[in-house]
């Protein structure tokens, strides 16, 4: 297994002018000792080096035989979407990013349940992947009920921003699509206007019922579920790359 490199050198390397902040958690309760096991020994076989410039150019070169198409998770959660979307997919490719070590130790158990062999895994904030990946390696991206920061001063730490777009539209095949769900109406409205400002992917809502409901095929979550619970409504948001 390659050898991966610390962060502040990895940024140097990519000539990055500075190095995101990471302001999340990166774990909580203790793990299971199932978990601990799979963390030590699934995770290993799993995990992206970021030094290794095959597979940054074409992810697809992560598996053997290279899929036809790719779709990338960020912030996964617990992995319950990324875990079921790979089941039914078993000719795709995914990458799943997770900071959160118990988020990243819980998809491991579904991995190991389920005998997926197409799912590999950046256990980092997902903006340091973003800028290495190659151009043009992905069919579809979820963001799924990121972390809203409601604080206004805290707005700059929201994912949806110029800089994370740009690398979404980069990264994106023409005629790949970015899937955004949130319950958050503020940080629907914020992602709709940087969507805009950015100018290079379409919203595909032609009426409301569009955002109003799941896409064809969506894989309800955790997050969800709360808000459901708790009476929010969550909005579905559906951006493609024109071909």
């Amino acid at each position: 297994m390659k050898r991966t490199l610390p962060v502040s050198e990895l940024m140097t390397d990519r000539n990055r002018i500075t190095e995101p902040r990471f302001f999340g958690r990166r774990k909580s309760r203790p793990l299971k000792p199932r978990q601990q096991r799979l963390m030590e020994e699934l995770l290993p076989a799993l995990r992206i080096a970021a030094d290794d410039d095959a597979w940054m150019k074409a992810p697809a070169h992560l598996f053997a035989p290279p899929p036809e198409h790719m779709a990338l998770e960020i912030g996964f959660g617990g992995g319950e979407h990324l875990a079921r979307l790979a089941a039914q997919r078993p000719d795709w490719g995914f990458i799943g990013c997770e900071p959160f070590i118990n988020g990243v130790a819980k998809l491991l158990s579904q991995i190991a349940d389920a005998g997926l062999d197409n799912i590999r895994i950046w256990d980092d904030d997902a903006r340091l992947l973003l800028p290495l990946l190659g151009s043009e390696q992905f069919d579809e991206i979820y963001l799924l009920y990121p972390d809203p920061w409601p604080k206004k001063k805290h707005r700059k730490r929201r994912f949806v921003g110029p800089e994370t777009l740009e690398d979404i539209h980069r990264i994106l095949k023409p005629g790949g699509r970015f899937f955004f769900a949130s319950d958050i109406p503020d940080y629907v409205a914020w992602t709709l206007e940087h969507v805009r400002r950015h100018g290079k992917l379409m919203w595909l809502a032609e009426r409301p019922e569009d955002w109003r409901q799941p896409w064809p095929g969506w894989q309800s979550t955790r997050y969800e579920a709360k808000a459901l619970r708790e009476g929010r409504t969550p909005a579905y948001l559906i951006f493609a790359k024109p071909e």
